[in-house]
């Protein structure tokens, strides 16, 4: 029976944007391995010599997913690896890895550890072009851009089934790491006059009273959890207007008009490679016509770059 490690990085995080992306990477890994066995290794978490063993006995080591890859590796610590954990792991996987922000070109160490850790036989899937770009500009070219896993099922008769009229409700995100209460402020400010409801959903902890702040009684808060956001979605007619990427995505992924508002290189990035709708969170008046006028989501999945990175294991696994 084929093992696989994902190198999970859902496990040890207060963020449950992490958990949307996992969902969707550990239900794509399901299809290609069918039958096999899957063992969860945290990346937000210092390598322990259990996970080293579990790495070793594993025919493939996946890691999925998030904002994992930096210029700075020596400095920047989300993936909780190194040097010295390149000794005893290698022939790692990407599935939809992404770059933290925009940086210069990765330094001697990163590249040197990224040259140890990634397999040199498989194909790695980014998230987007700028990380693609980023680690071939280093020598690693292996690399194809199959965008997040999470939009994989965005497929186009998908994206015909989502609303393009306005909806009465509106469920919108703030996000923790990149709050600016004056455009933020604004764009509450726009909803209230556009919507008869107010839905918050809260993915990280500090979210809440910086919507508190700004809508005061005047929102609804879900409760701060996957399955709470999976059972709203899946039962009230709403639009979807936040700066959080992933609550954006899980809302199309539900057939929800949506619009995300970018505040990093995420969002405008993968934007740019597939069409998911994105306005700066700035640009209130853009915001304000997708809100008014009718909007047909029109998505392009590289379908033909995702089956490339799925059916290099059909005689492996």
């Amino acid at each position: 029976m084929t093992t696989v490690s994902i190198l999970d990085t859902s496990i040890c995080t207060k963020n449950l944007g992490d958990n949307i992306i996992m969902d969707s990477v550990s239900n794509i890994l399901e299809d290609v391995f069918d039958g096999s066995r899957f063992v969860n290794i945290p990346t937000h978490e210092v390598i322990s010599k259990r996970s080293y063993e579990l790495m070793k006995t594993s025919e493939f080591k996946i890691i999925g997913g998030s904002n994992l890859l930096a210029s700075n590796m020596n400095v920047r610590k989300q993936w909780k690896v190194g040097l010295w954990d390149s000794l005893f792991v290698d022939d790692i996987i990407l599935l939809g890895v992404g770059w933290w922000q925009y940086q210069k070109k990765a330094n001697p160490y990163t590249k040197i550890l990224y040259e140890r850790l990634f397999s040199k036989k498989h194909f790695h899937s980014v998230r987007d072009s700028y990380s693609e770009q980023q680690l071939k500009s280093i020598g690693i070219t292996n690399v194809i851009n199959t965008s997040c896993p999470t939009v994989w099922s965005l497929t186009e008769k998908h994206c015909s089934e989502i609303p393009s009229e306005k909806s009465d409700s509106v469920l919108v995100t703030f996000t923790q790491y990149n709050q600016n209460e004056r455009f933020d402020l604004q764009l509450v400010d726009l909803l209230k006059t556009k919507y008869d409801k107010i839905y918050f959903w809260i993915q990280q902890s500090q979210d809440y009273p910086h919507m508190q702040k700004l809508c005061r009684n005047s929102a609804i808060y879900l409760k701060p959890s996957l399955k709470a956001l999976d059972e709203f979605l899946s039962s009230h007619d709403v639009d979807y207007v936040g700066t959080r990427l992933h609550c954006g995505i899980r809302a199309l992924q539900h057939k929800k008009r949506t619009l995300i508002l970018a505040v990093d290189n995420r969002a405008t990035e993968i934007a740019n490679d597939i069409n998911i709708p994105v306005i700066k969170r700035e640009d209130i008046e853009a915001i304000r016509n997708w809100i008014d006028k009718p909007y047909k989501a029109q998505i392009k999945i590289p379908q033909e770059n995702i089956s490339k990175w799925k059916d290099q294991f059909i005689h492996e696994a």
